[in-house]
């Protein structure tokens, strides 16, 4: 292990069996925390990354959990509760595509984006905020995208759903600051993990040569931004929403 810096706090992560919640779940179990991974596929992937992380000396727990079912949510938070004790952070990672034209959209696609990124989104927070609260910590960090504000032909619900999240992030912030909880979010650009696949195999060159750093992301170049805003050097820091996606926000679009 890395270091101690999270040691003796719970980690929910959810959409941890996935490429950026695998790497941010390692990333906190190396720097000492016991980490929670919610997902949606459980079974074999979700084990994985919980063997990885416990074949590096840390603590883990795998749950599988749709992260649109409120019921299921509380389970799995009362789980990870009875497993570890407190929840003192939260990641936000679960989220999906289902890229299409508006005009041809299925609208069980525009419900599935929505209510998986945003609401489970939600979903989560409000849950852990019941034992933040009392106690009077917590932090929380939402993986948002700079699909947020930088829209994509196709992606009109995932689009949507990230600027919701990233407005639940501010008003959040706003409600639990008097209650010494952080809310903020990372926005990612375009990262290297199976959900991208298609996208990048689609306009790979195109999409690389308008990100002014000429690369993707890979997933642990994210992980940083996520465990800063989770450790005490940002205990100041609420509200926001952080790039990490190679210069491509601060670009101008032609």
């Amino acid at each position: 292990m890395s270091g101690a810096e999270f040691s003796g706090k719970t980690v929910v992560v959810t959409g941890g069996a996935g490429g950026i919640g695998g790497a941010v779940a390692l990333g906190f179990a190396e720097r000492g925390a016991a980490v929670a991974i919610v997902d949606a596929k459980g079974g074999g992937e979700a084990e994985g990354a919980v063997a990885g992380i416990e074949a590096r000396g840390g603590r883990g727990m795998a749950v599988r959990c749709d992260a649109r079912d409120w019921e299921a949510v509380r389970e799995a938070v009362a789980a990870v509760t009875a497993r570890f004790g407190d929840i003192h952070i939260l990641v936000n990672c679960a989220g999906i595509v289902r890229d299409a034209l508006l005009a041809s959209m299925a609208v069980e696609d525009w419900r599935a984006v929505l209510e998986t990124n945003l609401g489970g989104a939600f979903h989560f927070m409000r849950a852990v905020v019941e034992g933040m609260v009392p106690r009077r910590e917590g932090r929380i960090i939402n993986i948002s995208s700079v699909a947020a504000r930088r829209g994509g032909r196709g992606q009109s619900n995932y689009a949507a759903s990230k600027a919701g999240l990233e407005a639940l992030t501010r008003a959040a912030a706003l409600e639990l600051a008097p209650r010494g909880i952080t809310v903020n979010a990372v926005a990612p650009g375009l990262v290297v993990t199976d959900m991208t696949a298609t996208v990048r195999g689609l306009a790979g060159d195109a999409l690389r040569k308008a990100i002014p750093m000429r690369r993707f992301a890979e997933p642990g170049d994210i992980v940083g931004a996520v465990l800063f805003l989770a450790s005490p050097a940002a205990s100041y820091i609420t509200g926001q929403v952080i790039d990490v996606d190679g210069g491509l926000a601060a670009s101008i679009q032609f």
